[in-house]
């Protein structure tokens, strides 16, 4: 971990230890391990501690996202038009659950409780774009565009001819 995170804050002092795991958190887009036990001894804390609070809020990843995050909103709207079809087929597509990411990194799955789309309700928001009035028929067009676009990235790199 860069010492210059670590350095914002007065050692063996507990009340930083939010701020602190969430600066880690931005530096490495999730928690690493060795980063927490690095954070435990800082702060003064068993690192089964700090673990505790990683795992207890939902702000907190312990594994790197995938390259793609897919969030299917689970509020009441989207619900009520069958998202737990749309969440299923997702699941089924990429052989993965919810709150899990493909072996490829490609992709991270996760549930939302709103997204705020109602109006266009089941919603599925991959990365900035947004699917609404999305159908369990068009899942596998989607991801495709998302796994087409990688592998043009790794046939076609940006500065290489």
């Amino acid at each position: 971990m860069e010492n210059r995170i670590l350095k914002k804050y007065p050692p063996k002092d507990r009340s930083y230890l939010i701020p602190l795991l969430q600066d880690v958190q931005d530096e490495f887009g999730y928690l690493p391990e060795q980063q927490l036990k690095q954070i435990a001894e800082y702060v003064g804390m068993s690192f089964v501690a700090v673990y505790g609070v990683a795992t207890f809020y939902n702000q907190f990843r312990l594994t790197p996202l995938g390259k793609n995050v897919i969030r299917v909103c689970r509020g009441t709207a989207c619900h009520v038009k069958n998202s737990a079809n749309i969440l299923t087929a997702i699941e089924t597509e990429l052989g993965i659950k919810a709150g899990q990411t493909t072996r490829d990194k490609l992709f991270t799955l996760e549930t939302v409780a709103c997204i705020g789309a109602c109006s266009i309700a089941p919603v599925v928001n991959i990365n900035e774009e947004y699917y609404g009035r999305i159908t369990v028929k068009e899942i596998p067009k989607i991801l495709s565009k998302y796994k087409k676009e990688e592998k043009l990235k790794v046939e076609h790199p940006i500065g290489v001819e």
